[in-house]
């Protein structure tokens, strides 16, 4: 019996030995169920991660690609850290199965292209970093679960620009970083620009998005650009206005809005828009202006009337009296009843 106890102990430590064992080259921290394979040379993710492992740390390797089942099995990773290493693609199915997922740092690869699939099976994530990459375009949607997302780095990538509709599809987000981007500013961010303020209004945080082209508004702020110079930009909805114009007395940067767009559309056609509404405001003005100079020409023209009238009056009183007989002394009280008559 006491053999048996012994065998059947032995190989209860031994399993549990190898369900918890470290991969090679890498360094294992079980109370804090941290992995570090930090500047390992590694080319893949490392297999047979223990069970308990929350934060994995991968940065400064050699991996450029990740396997489909390299996150698969009974991981409760919160934190993962793949930032400088070789990765060019994030497959669909990367980072499936990781649904305790809540940072996630793909900074410094070379990662062109992000699917809106990608980051579909982490509904937890909270922090995403994928900047100084060489993403050169953004789905309009991150995925269905990717709300709970509170900060997004996109720095030092090669974006022209950014459909609005994926930062609508993230309403928790609270900091969000654009800078060192090919911006181009023109009709494509406009709905950016809009999206931006309202952000900023909210209380959110962003370092701005400083232009790259056209010319002349290289090295801009997009914020300080005024409304006036995108009139040339396509209308989308209404909806779009009147969500700018119940804070535009409100935004920090001060501009005046006379136009919305959508800067999603690759083009910038111009069609028939509704008047601006500085234009609205000078023909009040015209208006007004000609109402008020109307009722002067009125009262003027009241006035010729009048003074017409007590000329005719006086010169007639003038006739009338140079034929009077000559025993009546000019200015005679019965003369002048008449005149006094006549104007009552």
């Amino acid at each position: 019996m006491k053999v048996r106890s012994f065998i059947f102990i032995s190989s209860v430590l031994i399993l549990t030995d190898v369900g918890s064992s470290c991969p090679s080259n890498c360094l294992c921290h079980h109370f804090s169920k941290t992995v570090d394979c930090r500047n390992r040379g590694l080319l893949e993710v490392p297999s047979h991660l223990p069970a308990e492992t929350q934060i994995l740390l991968l940065s400064n390797n050699r991996i450029q690609k990740i396997s489909p089942s390299a996150f698969t099995g009974p991981l409760s990773l919160k934190v993962l850290d793949l930032s400088n290493n070789s990765l060019s693609v994030l497959l669909p199915s990367t980072f499936k199965g990781m649904r305790h997922l809540q940072i996630l740092n793909l900074t410094k690869n070379i990662i062109e292209y992000v699917d809106n699939k990608t980051f579909c099976s982490l509904p937890h994530l909270k922090e995403l970093d994928l900047s100084s990459n060489k993403i050169l375009s953004l789905p309009q949607t991150l995925g269905n679960n990717t709300r709970n997302i509170t900060l997004l780095s996109l720095k030092h990538n090669k974006l022209q620009k950014v459909d609005r509709l994926l930062f609508e599809s993230l309403p928790n987000l609270k900091v969000v970083l654009f800078k060192e981007n090919y911006w181009q500013c023109n009709c494509q961010v406009f709905g950016l620009k809009l999206w931006l303020e309202n952000f900023l209004y909210r209380g959110g945080i962003s370092d701005g998005v400083i232009c790259a082209t056209p010319e002349n508004r290289k090295g801009k702020d997009l914020l300080k650009i005024p409304y006036e110079l995108f009139r040339i930009c396509p209308y989308t909805t209404s909806e779009a206005h009147l969500h700018y114009s119940e804070h535009r007395s409100s935004l920090k940067y001060g501009h005046h809005n006379d136009h919305t767009g959508d800067g999603s559309r690759s083009h910038c056609e111009p069609k028939p828009k509704p008047r601006p509404v500085s234009l609205r405001h000078a023909i009040a003005t015209v208006v007004i202006t000609g109402v008020v100079c109307g009722i002067v020409c009125l009262m003027m023209l009241a006035a010729a009337v009048y003074g017409c009238t007590y000329a005719a009056i006086t010169a007639k009183y003038h006739r009338e009296n140079s034929h009077s007989p000559p025993g009546k002394e000019k200015g005679s009280v019965e003369e002048k009843e008449p005149f006094k008559s006549s104007l009552a």
